[in-house]
C-alpha cells in the first residue's frame, strides 16, 4: 500500500509529513519517558523481521492481486504505540530511500497510512482492551485479526482520501474506493492470521515481550529466554528475506491492482519541480531499487535486498534509539 508521488498533490504530501513528524515527536517523547533499555534489541529485530516480510507478496485467489504485511499492528503489540510507530517509520524510510519502494513526496502519507493507525488504533483501541486482564491464545488471534483489519481499512480509506483531495488523478473516489477497501479486507484478514502466529509464538516463548497484557501474565514462565527469543525471530527475519521473498507473488499488490481496476494502468505521471526533486533524491539513494541489483533480474539481488535492508533496518531503528537516550541524558545534565 505505499503509495506513490503520483497520486498525491504537494499540498497534501507536506500536510501529511507534519501530521506524521508531529506523531513521531510524540512518540519520541513517550520512549524517551520509557527509558526501557531492553526495548533497544526488540525494536532491532521487529523492524527488520517487519521489513524482511513485507517482501513476501502473497496472491488474494481469484483477484489477480496479492497483498503484503503491513506489520504496524503486530509491532505495537510487542513494543507498544509508541516504539511500534517510531520502527515502523524506519521501515518505511529504509523502504523508501534505499529501494525506491513508495514515493518520497509521499513518505508522509505511507507513514500515516501504514503505521499510525496500525500502531496507535491498534495498539490502544484494540489490543489493549482486549489484554487488559490479562493475554490468551485466543485473545491474540481475536485482537491480531481484528486490529489488522481494520486498521488496514483505515489505511486503504485514507489512500483514496489523499488522492481524492489532492484531484491530480483522474481516479473517480467512489469507484476507487469501492475497489481499494475489499481487496484491503482480504489482505487485512491474511495480515491477521500472520500476526497471530507471529505474536502466540511470543507469547508462548517470552510472554513479557508482548506490551499491556497485564501484570499477573508477565509473571508466566516462558519457554525460551530473551536472547533465544531474540535470535529465533532474527532468523526468521534472515530466512524470510533472503530465501523466502524469491517466491512471492508477481501480482501488483492491493493499492497497485485497485488503479490498474480503475484506470486501467499503475504507471501515472506527475510534473512538477517537487516531484522532479524527490524522484531525483530517489534515484541516487535507491542503490538497490525495486529490492533488485540496478539493470539486473537476478534472484540474487532479491535476497541480498532482504537481508541488506533488514541489516539496515536494525542500524536505523537501534542508532535512533540510542540517540534518543543520549539527548536525554544531556538534558538531565542541563
Amino acid at each position: 500500500m505505499h503509495m506513490a508521488d503520483a497520486l498525491v498533490a504537494p499540498a497534501v504530501a507536506g500536510t501529511m509529513y507534519v501530521l506524521s513528524t508531529g506523531a513521531a515527536s510524540v512518540s519520541v517523547k513517550k520512549v524517551r519517558e520509557e527509558n526501557d533499555p531492553k526495548k533497544i534489541p526488540v525494536m532491532g529485530v521487529m523492524g527488520a523481521f517487519v521489513f524482511a516480510t513485507q517482501m513476501l507478496n502473497f496472491t488474494i485467489p481469484g483477484t489477480g492481486s496479492s497483498g503484503h504485511l503491513c506489520g504496524g499492528m503486530m509491532l505495537s503489540a510487542m513494543l507498544g504505540p509508541y516504539a511500534g510507530f517510531l520502527t515502523m517509520i524506519g521501515v518505511l524510510l529504509v523502504q523508501c530511500l534505499l529501494f525506491a519502494d513508495g514515493g518520497l513526496l509521499a513518505l508522509g502519507c505511507n507513514v500515516w497510512n501504514m503505521a499510525f493507525y496500525g500502531c496507535f488504533v491498534g495498539a490502544l483501541l484494540i489490543w489493549r482492551p482486549i489484554m487488559k486482564k490479562g493475554a490468551s491464545r485466543a485473545k491474540i488471534i481475536i485482537a491480531s485479526i481484528l486490529g489488522c483489519v481494520l486498521t488496514l481499512q483505515m489505511g486503504a480509506f485514507s489512500v483514496t482520501l489523499e488522492t481524492l483531495i489532492s484531484g491530480i488523478t483522474e481516479l473517480p473516489f467512489s469507484v476507487f474506493m469501492a475497489t481499494m477497501q475489499p481487496i484491503h479486507l482480504a489482505i487485512g484478514f491474511v495480515e491477521g492470521l500472520i500476526t497471530a502466529a507471529v505474536l502466540v509464538f511470543v507469547y508462548e516463548a517470552r510472554p513479557e515481550l508482548l506490551w499491556g497484557i497485564g501484570e499477573g501474565e508477565k509473571a508466566k514462565e516462558g519457554k525460551l529466554s530473551f536472547k533465544s527469543t531474540i535470535i529465533a525471530i532474527a532468523v526468521a527475519a534472515a530466512i524470510c528475506g533472503g530465501a523466502i521473498s524469491l517466491f512471492a507473488s508477481a501480482f501488483p499488490d492491493g493499492l497497485e491492482w485497485s488503479m490498474e481496476q480503475v484506470a486501467g494502468t499503475t504507471e501515472l505521471e506527475a510534473e512538477g519541480g517537487a516531484y522532479d526533486t524527490a524522484a531525483g533524491i530517489q534515484e541516487t539513494t535507491s542503490l538497490l531499487p525495486d529490492y533488485a541489483f540496478k539493470n539486473s533480474e537476478s534472484a540474487v539481488g532479491t535476497s541480498f535486498s532482504g537481508i541488506v535492508g533488514a541489516l539496515v533496518v536494525v542500524g536505523v531503528t537501534v542508532g535512533a534509539c540510542y540517540a534518543f537516550r543520549f539527548f536525554r541524558r544531556k538534558e538531565a545534565q542541563a
